[in-house]
This record gives structure tokens, C-alpha cells and sequence, in this order.
């Protein structure tokens, strides 16, 4: 199995072209996957049975992995078994007509108004750091990037005079995101007090760079989210996607259009935005009994 699995890989890497961030996760989701197998006792691929991978699906739901998590997994899976009955490594496709789950369909966990607020004011802005995490935070929070995106942020991506971001997301799609006072004037305190001093004349295209001047990465920026949840004392469980979550969940509350949160979050297929209609209800109840005439 480790074989044909890196048979596989080499396959998305040079003929798919996928980024290496999905490689990545995708390669970690598969290398379970086979671990799982081979506890069970399985020597090959072609021994294993739809009950069998639902059964390692639901252990990674069991073992605290998110929805979307576990879902990627499940992807990853499918593409596999596709690929080896393609090639003639297994007699049949045994992903063919496996749905998905949804024992572990649940609501995206988001932080409310106050503790956006209060994760905001967490840096300590007497810092360098702080500044610059500040800033991190408020691009987060103001776009709804996910925590790869602004790392990959270029200088030349912020356009503070006219309040938008250039975004490349997922598939090397290109995106414009509005941004908002609040966080442009963090990211030009950043850049006038910060970044300058830290680059120090280096060749440095990123937007946003650590104390030694080079480019931060996605545990980086997810490190000082975590960081500075914790100095907000907020006791929600806080990961990586929750500015995101709560961007988006806060514009829709505010009534803006699902067609127009889809577009700025960067999704393909407005079946993934819609997670966040859970926050519709309260809102749709009201105007309904403020316009119906019979409520």
C-alpha cells in the first residue's frame, strides 16, 4: 500500500498540479488512512470494503477532527481509489456510490461581536510584535482570509488608498477583497513602524514578516491567533478558520447577500457558504413579523 500510495502523490504533484499546501494535507489524510488499513489487518487495497472506510472516517471524526476536516479526508480517499482502479492497481473502485456521511455535520464554531472585539485589543501595541500581530488579526478579521492566504500576502497585494486586498486562493484563483479602516490603518502602522525596520533592505516581497525579516507562515499567523485568544481570555475553542467563520457569519447577520459573502471568502460552489445560513433564522423570524401581514 505505501507503494502504490506514493505512486499516487507523485501522480497529484506532477500531473494534477496541486498546491503543495493540498499535497500536504492530503498526503497526511492518506498516510491515516493506510495506518488505519493496516491495523485492520489489510495487506492491499483491493481488500478493502466500503464499511471500512466509513469506519476510518468516523475515527477521525471520533478523534476530534472538524467536518470539513474529515470531509477532505473522504475527498482524498475517492480520488485514490478512483486513481487505482484507473491504472488497473485495484479490480473496482470501491469509493463508486459512497456517500458521505452526515453523522458529523454540525454548525461552524465563530466568536461573537465581544470577543472579536477583545482579540483585537489582545496585542500589545507598545510592541513591534504586537503591532504586527494586531495587524494580522485585523486583515483576518476584515477579509475573511484563510490563514494560508494572508500568509502568502505580497506587498504589492495591499492597495490602502483604494481599501482593497489582492487575493490568491484556492486552485490560484484571484480575488478582491474589500478592506476595512479599521484594519488598513493597522496594516500602515505595521508598515510605517514595523515591517521596515525588520526587512532591513532585504529582497522581501511578503506583506507580513517575522522578526528576522522573512516571510511568516501559516502556523505563524495561526500561532498568533491562538496567542492572543488566549490573552482575551476567550475559553471557546479557537482554531484556525475562526476569524473566517465569524467574518462570515457577522456579514450575513448584517444582511448582506450569500452571493456576496461567497465571493469574498473564495468559494467555487455556493453549497459551501451556505454552512453559514444557521445565522439567517433570528433575522428572516423578524423581518417576517415586521412585514407579513398576518405574522
Amino acid at each position: 500500500m505505501t507503494e502504490k500510495l506514493a505512486i499516487f502523490l507523485d501522480y497529484l504533484s506532477i500531473e494534477k498540479g496541486l498546491s503543495k499546501n493540498t499535497l500536504l494535507s492530503y498526503g497526511r489524510d492518506l498516510r491515516r488512512y493506510t495506518g488505519f488499513l493496516k491495523k485492520k489487518k489489510l495487506g492491499s487495497f483491493d481488500s478493502v470494503s466500503r464499511d471500512q472506510i466509513m469506519d476510518f472516517l468516523l475515527s477521525e471524526r471520533d478523534r476530534g477532527l472538524s467536518p470539513t476536516s474529515v470531509g477532505r479526508a473522504l475527498v482524498a480517499i475517492r480520488m485514490l481509489h478512483q486513481f487505482l482502479a484507473q491504472e488497473g492497481h485495484v479490480k473496482q473502485d470501491v469509493t463508486d456510490a459512497l456517500e458521505s456521511p452526515k453523522v458529523w455535520s454540525h454548525l461552524p464554531e465563530y466568536l461573537n461581536a465581544s470577543e472579536v472585539e477583545a482579540l483585537l485589543k489582545a496585542p500589545n501595541l507598545r510592541k513591534k510584535q504586537g503591532i504586527r500581530d494586531q495587524a494580522v488579526l485585523e486583515l483576518m478579521y476584515a477579509t475573511g482570509l484563510r490563514a494560508s492566504e494572508v500568509a502568502a500576502l505580497k506587498l504589492g497585494h495591499f492597495h490602502a488608498e483604494e481599501g482593497y486586498l489582492r487575493v490568491t486562493g484556492k486552485g490560484d484563483k484571484e480575488r478582491m477583497v474589500p478592506v476595512g479602516k479599521h484594519a488598513r490603518e493597522s496594516v500602515k502602522r505595521y508598515l510605517a513602524r514595523v515591517r521596515t525596520e525588520w526587512v532591513r533592505g532585504k529582497n522581501e516581497e511578503a506583506l507580513l514578516v517575522s522578526r528576522q525579516g522573512s516571510r511568516m507562515s501559516r502556523q505563524a499567523v495561526w500561532g498568533i491567533l491562538k496567542k492572543c485568544a488566549k490573552l482575551a481570555k476567550i475559553t471557546k475553542e479557537v482554531y484556525p478558520h475562526i476569524l473566517r467563520h465569524s467574518f462570515a457569519t457577522h456579514l450575513l447577520e448584517g444582511g448582506a447577500d450569500l452571493r456576496v459573502v461567497q465571493e469574498l471568502l473564495g468559494h467555487s460552489d455556493i453549497s459551501t457558504t451556505q454552512i453559514y445560513t444557521h445565522v439567517e433564522k433570528s433575522r428572516l423570524k423578524s423581518i417576517h413579523q415586521k412585514f407579513h401581514p398576518r405574522p
